[in-house]
């Protein structure tokens, strides 16, 4: 199942858009697109996919969704009732990871910024006083117009940024795509793993790669990560597993070994410990959605 390329469109003086939606089925269906996307539920509920986490959303939750990062939110049933008074709200903003410049998110003062786009990418969801303070926000620049749209946009990402109240939803092996560290070391050791993680990566293997001594390696990565590396490269295999799931062109037991597991009782074992569902269940879900 591919997801389909949306095209957001903004009016011709605004650099990004902002909408507010009272129906249940806008961008109903499984899609992607360029723009970075801030939104807020404000009134609804469902079941939300983005990128190969499936949870429930509610009244209240704000995410945070990256660019090119597929994701669907599927509201209840209820919503879609010819007689039902109590519609939905949803409030969003779409913005182009460069809109305000090639070289803005590159100032030293707005590097918290720019990593909070790079963790966009696997999308986020916001919790806590971070959440309230930026569906405020959000539902000032329903209302804003010239310049006072792009600082209220600056506000939210900052609120984010300074945030111990934020969660990724998808995975790091879902899009292979690592975030961004002012690490050099672990970087180097996301990139790798990222390319290697089908192969049978030692120990000594990684750690001569970041120039530390095995014992040192695995204080490191816990210290940087809060887990071990080997609990790293299972959530890459099973993330990659949810990719080849969603696009359903392998059977299970094929793809089990394609993400790099050695047998399936073991793929099975994990995939539920990371997930919360067995492959099966997982895949059956994503072809609900699109059905």
């Amino acid at each position: 199942m591919k997801p389909q390329l949306l095209k957001v469109s903004a009016g011709p003086a605004q650099s990004f858009s902002v909408q507010q939606d009272f129906v249940p089925h806008f961008n109903n269906k499984w899609h992607y697109h360029p723009e970075v996307e801030l939104i807020h539920i404000k009134k609804g509920s469902g079941k939300q996919f983005v990128g190969d986490s499936i949870n429930e959303f509610k009244t209240g939750d704000v995410l945070l969704i990256g660019s090119q990062l597929p994701h669907y939110l599927r509201f209840d049933e209820c919503y879609f009732k010819e007689d039902n008074t109590n519609s939905p709200e949803v409030r969003a903003a779409h913005f182009a990871e460069n809109f305000w410049g090639e070289q803005f998110l590159q100032l030293p003062e707005n590097k918290m910024m720019k990593t909070v786009i790079e963790k966009s990418r696997r999308g986020i969801k916001l919790t806590g006083k971070t959440k309230v303070a930026v569906a405020d926000i959000l539902e000032k620049m329903i209302l804003s117009e010239g310049s006072e749209r792009i600082v209220l946009l600056i506000e939210a990402l900052n609120a984010v940024a300074f945030s111990l109240h934020v969660t990724p939803l998808s995975s790091i092996g879902f899009g292979n795509n690592s975030e961004v560290s002012e690490d050099d070391r672990i970087n180097v050791i996301y990139e790798y793993s990222l390319a290697n993680f089908k192969n049978n990566i030692q120990l000594e293997e990684i750690a001569a790669l970041a120039n530390i001594s095995p014992s040192s390696f695995c204080r490191y990565f816990k210290s940087r990560t809060q887990k071990t590396y080997s609990q790293f490269l299972i959530e890459i295999k099973v993330g990659y597993a949810c990719k080849l799931l969603i696009e359903n062109k392998l059977i299970i037991k094929q793809l089990c070994y394609e993400s790099g597991f050695n047998n399936y009782a073991c793929f099975h074992k994990y995939f539920k410990q990371i997930t919360g569902k067995s492959p099966l269940t997982f895949q059956k879900e994503f072809m609900q959605m699109a059905s």
